[in-house]
């Protein structure tokens, strides 16, 4: 945890807040759909963090 940068850990953190809307939209609100395309941002905004990183220690 001390290698993250503070922006990395942000965006890690958000991710996480993420999950747990989508899981609050699905357990919650009923609403599949919702729960579905938001939970599809995680994965997405992880791995542009991982691209980012790895081409900026080039």
């Amino acid at each position: 945890m001390k290698n993250l940068k503070t922006t990395e850990l942000l965006i890690l953190l958000v991710s996480v807040l993420l999950i747990f809307v989508s899981e609050y939209y699905y357990l919650v609100e009923g609403n599949a759909n919702k729960a579905i395309f938001i939970g599809l941002w995680p994965p997405t905004i992880i791995s542009l963090m991982i691209y980012i990183t790895l081409k900026t220690k080039k």
